[in-house]
Parts: C-alpha cells; sequence; structure tokens
C-alpha cells in the first residue's frame, strides 16, 4: 500500500512541486489534522523553507493565508566542467543563479578543485553569502557517481568535507540530460534521450523521471557502438568504426576545411555543398546507433545537444531519416526528435537538480529539521 504523504519534507514537497498553497489542502490531502499541518508548515516556516502570504483567494470572509515555496531559504553550488573550461554559480533553492563565472579545467581535477573552491567563494560573497545547503558538479569523463571520483580523484568527498553540506558529482552528459529534462519536459513525459554531440558522442538516459547510471555509471556510452561500413577507423578506445570515431566532430573536423566545430556549423548552415552532405551522413550514421536505443528504451523525446547541432537542419535530417527507417514502427509513432535549446545552461540547471532532487528530498528535509531551526546550511568558508 502506498504510503501518504505525512511528514515535513512531505509537506514541503507538496508545496514545492505540486503547488499545494492552503493549510486545508495539505490537510485533505495528507488526511493530517489542523494542528498537525500547523505544526509542519510553521516547522518550515521557521527554516526559512516555505513563506506564507495572506493573498489567497477568498470564498467569503477572510481570505485564506497562501504557502509557497521560498526559494531564497538557502543557496546551492554548482560547477558544470568541460575539458578547457567550466561555468561555476551560486544558485538558489530553486535553481536560480545568484552569481556565475567561467574557469579554466585543462589540468585535470586535482588542479580544477582548488580553483573551484576559491570561485565559489568569491560567488558567495558576490551573492550575499546565504547559507549553503548543497554542491553538485558536472565533468566531462564517466565518474564513480557513489564515491564522488573524477578521474580516480576523490572530489565530492573534499567539498563535503569542506562545508559540511552533501556534494554530488556526475558525469557531464547525465546532467545536461537532467537539466534539460527539468527545465522542459518534466511535467510532459517520463522517459528522454539525450545525445550529446560535440568532439565526441554520449547519451543520457531519463526513464521515470530519473536519470539512469547501470550498474557502474557507464550508461549512455553510446558513442562506442560500431556502425556499419565505417572504413576500419580506430577508434580512441581500442575498438574500430564505433560511431564516434566515424561520425563525431573530431572525424568530421579532419574531413572539413573548417579549423573547429563552430566554423564547421557556420559551414553547414550557410549551405556550402560539401560541408551540408558531410554532416547529414554523420546524422544518418548517429542515427543508425539513436534508433537501436530507440527501440530498445522507447523513449518520448531524443533531444540533440552539442556543439555539432549548431549544423542543426542536415544533422538532424540525418538522425530523423536513420530513425524512422531503422526503428520500429511503434517506438517511432509519436517519437519527438528535436535540438536542445539550453545550450550550455542545460549543464548548470542539471547541477541545480541533481541537489535539489537530493537536499529537498523529504528525507533530507525531515533530517534537517531534527537539528532545530538554527540549522539551515553553512556559509562557504572563505578560502
Amino acid at each position: 500500500m502506498t504510503r501518504r504523504p505525512s511528514s515535513s519534507g512531505d509537506v514541503l514537497r507538496l508545496i514545492r512541486e505540486r503547488h499545494v498553497s492552503t493549510r486545508a489542502e495539505l490537510g485533505r490531502i495528507t488526511g493530517l489534522s489542523r494542528p498537525a499541518v500547523t505544526l509542519r508548515v510553521n516547522e518550515l516556516i521557521a527554516h526559512g523553507l516555505v513563506a506564507e502570504r495572506a493573498d489567497g483567494p477568498s470564498t467569503g470572509g477572510r481570505p485564506p493565508a497562501r504557502l509557497e515555496f521560498d526559494p531564497s531559504g538557502g543557496a546551492i553550488l554548482v560547477a558544470n566542467l568541460g575539458r578547457s573550461r567550466g561555468q561555476v554559480a551560486v544558485c538558489d533553492l530553486a535553481g536560480t543563479v545568484l552569481a556565475r563565472d567561467d574557469i579554466a579545467t585543462g589540468r585535470g581535477p586535482e588542479a580544477t578543485l582548488p580553483v573551484l573552491l576559491t570561485t565559489w567563494a568569491g560567488l558567495l560573497e558576490a551573492a550575499g553569502g546565504p547559507a549553503v545547503r548543497g554542491a553538485g558538479i558536472g565533468v566531462p569523463d564517466p565518474v564513480e557517481y557513489a564515491t564522488g571520483r573524477w578521474d580516480g580523484v576523490p572530489i565530492g568527498p573534499p567539498i563535503a568535507a569542506r562545508f559540511e553540506v552533501p556534494a554530488y558529482l556526475d558525469n557531464d552528459v547525465n546532467i545536461a540530460a537532467l537539466g534539460e529534462y527539468q527545465s522542459r519536459f518534466r511535467h510532459e513525459v517520463d522517459d528522454m534521450l539525450f545525445v550529446k554531440l560535440s568532439t565526441g558522442i554520449g547519451a543520457g538516459i531519463i526513464t521515470e523521471g530519473r536519470v539512469w547510471r547501470g550498474a557502474l555509471g557507464a550508461a549512455g556510452e553510446i558513442g562506442h557502438i560500431p556502425v556499419g561500413d565505417g572504413g576500419g577507423v580506430r577508434c580512441r578506445c581500442g575498438n574500430i568504426d564505433c560511431v564516434e570515431a566515424v561520425a563525431g566532430g573530431a572525424a568530421l573536423l579532419a574531413r572539413s576545411p573548417a579549423a573547429d566545430l563552430a566554423e564547421l556549423a557556420g559551414l553547414a548552415r550557410a549551405g556550402d555543398p560539401g560541408t551540408v552532405t558531410l554532416v547529414r551522413e554523420a546524422g544518418r550514421r548517429i542515427g543508425e546507433v539513436v534508433a537501436g536505443a530507440v527501440n530498445l528504451l522507447n523513449p518520448a523525446v531524443v533531444l540533440l545537444g552539442g556543439d555539432l547541432t549548431g549544423a542543426y537542419e542536415p544533422l538532424i535530417a540525418g538522425v530523423r531519416e536513420s530513425v524512422y527507417q531503422r526503428a520500429t514502427a511503434l517506438a517511432t509513432g509519436r517519437l519527438r526528435i528535436e535540438p536542445s535549446l539550453l545550450g550550455d545552461a542545460a549543464g548548470l540547471a542539471g547541477c541545480a537538480g541533481l541537489v535539489l532532487d537530493h537536499v529537498l528530498a523529504p528525507e533530507a528535509v525531515d533530517a534537517l529539521l531534527t537539528r532545530g531551526p538554527s540549522s539551515t546550511g553553512r556559509p562557504l568558508p572563505r578560502v
């Protein structure tokens, strides 16, 4: 039997996610008595997580007070780190960016960590020093999700220890998938495949509204699925004719006069015949692999992101051509294949979502409330 929501954390979720706005409605949904609802709401207000405003709709007489989630009740630290640069920010509890900056990341995780800490310290000060409740980091490699390690280097544990808040680490493709899903699709669909097309190729899988990481965090490595008649190209993983080696950004640049992916995308948008042909054929190759994923996962949406989507029209035309030819009619009957609209913003949004899904989960909120009304997180110490 499904448990009815009844704890203070459950009440916060109803207010935050389902926009339940009155104590009476909370009582009807939870089955709690009026005093029990009052106790939980007052507890959430005391911790700065809920605000109450006397401007609800009136049904005659005194209008009821309206309850709202208060995103100013703390802050989260987020960082979307790429291979050469990263975006770093402080957000409120709704994921709204309060302050942000860019950092260089090319020297690896050990060199990046102190720069990240210093940058967060400056941004938090610029944001007015709100209390910190958690941190989320996306990195450009497979990670040990459970231990917070990037390329074997512990990143999450030092952050958690320093700031006395939980810290979460995930692959940047999973992060972007989560950001796109929560920003655009969470109220429409439950299952989505996000495919990042850049120098490399990877995928983030959303199933039943959550990131699916697999047994060891290696789910979504579609760039290393071979495609037919790829010409015997050796991939960086050691295998032959992986779709990344045949149709990834690095492979396309090797066959193009463009100096980088931005220039290649510009040539495609300008209608350069050779580039349009090159990009469309790459889309077909990528579509072969995406078609297999569609048959296996049956997503409602396939979202294409990354630097190559700057060449959107020929690329997506090639992907669609292969997917609709190769995937089953049932799996493609209502399938949407669309470009990302968020770009780099998806990374920061996903980092925020990763943290907030943990620190505002009912059990986490209940644990916070047991520590007393002064437990509102810790300000980021100076570095």
